[in-house]
């Protein structure tokens, strides 16, 4: 019915100093999903700060903030003054800065790998494949930049007095427990909680879209940025409830697990087992409410930042493998 914006471009001369640029490619592309993805996930994790903060009290203290989300809000600002709800925002901020950039970054670079492998129509055929192995392994690269700081941020939100901050926190962690125990304890249940996490991240995400962009039944290339922020934040709202309970179990054990330091000789899988012992099913999924909004909310301004970043970086060399018919 419109024409596309290739058609415009064609039709019609607009002067532009980035006309005459070619396309980025290679390094050049991927660094620029990769900056995207990093702005994204730390504006986004830095901003639900708070919300984190009480879930995460939530998680480790059930006895003592058990009136939900709102009620544990108040308790802590009473208790603690407004500024608590700020604490780990240091650490959250850098290292959800590094695990963007690998997380985006890597699952763009992985899509387009495992695309190249088996061909454009097959990977169509199989795009759910595509998108789930592509996610898993782009997240273990991440979580391996994640982690130290991660443990930092979670030592700060359990004990306040354990550092004024990012720096100290992250040398105090070091010195006291070494890289093994301080930083990377938590490695397996941040894996359990990320991988399956960013896994069902993307491919609902990838899947909502497609059957959003079914449904409006006009072509991509001619739908405005507005719309397509829209379709984004639409998208991610439902591919944030998805993996927000899908890790839930996860999540709940990497912050037990970094709230104190394991016993002499006891191994991180015998960690796991006995306090998901002890939590039983139920208390696995405390806290699920807050982080279900957390998580919805940054993962559906996580997609629309990304994708606006992706479009004024000029990186729009991804394929497409999604079937929207129109």
């Amino acid at each position: 019915m419109f024409p596309s914006q290739t058609t415009l471009k064609n039709k019609f001369f607009i002067p532009s100093v980035a006309a005459d640029k070619p396309a980025p490619t290679g390094v050049d592309l991927y660094s620029r999903f990769a900056f995207a993805g990093a702005v994204c996930c730390a504006v986004t994790h830095g901003a639900m700060t708070p919300v984190d903060v009480v879930k995460t009290r939530m998680q480790l203290d059930p006895e003592r903030y058990n009136q939900g989300m709102i009620a544990s809000f108040r308790k802590v600002v009473a208790q603690e003054g407004a500024g608590a709800l700020l604490t780990g925002v240091g650490p959250t901020f850098a290292g959800y800065f590094i695990q963007g950039a690998f997380k985006f970054g890597g699952y763009e670079f992985w899509k387009k790998t495992f695309i190249d492998q088996v061909g454009v129509e097959k990977a169509s055929e199989n795009r759910t494949a595509i998108y789930l192995g592509a996610a898993g392994i782009a997240e273990f690269f991440a979580d391996v930049a994640l982690c130290p700081l991660e443990a930092t941020r979670i030592r700060l939100v359990s004990q306040p007095d354990f550092a004024t901050g990012l720096v100290s926190g992250f040398s105090r962690l070091l010195r006291e427990e070494g890289v093994m125990r301080g930083f990377y304890s938590g490695f397996g249940p941040i894996l359990f909680k990320q991988v399956p996490y960013t896994m069902a991240k993307f491919v609902v995400y990838e899947r909502a879209a497609e059957q959003i962009l079914r449904s409006i039944r006009t072509p991509k290339d001619q739908l405005s940025p507005s719309t397509m922020t829209i379709i984004n934040l639409s998208a991610g709202i439902i591919a944030g409830t998805a993996a927000a309970i899908i890790s839930q179990p996860a999540d709940t054990l990497l912050s037990k697990i970094n709230k104190q330091k394991g016993g002499e000789g006891q191994s991180v899988t015998s960690r796991l087992i006995t306090l998901a012992g002890q939590l039983g099913a139920k208390g696995l999924f405390v806290g699920l409410g807050p982080r279900i909004v957390m998580v919805a909310s940054l993962t559906a301004g996580q997609f629309a930042i990304y994708g606006d970043i992706k479009r004024v970086l000029g990186a729009t060399g991804g394929v497409e493998i999604a079937k929207v018919e129109t």
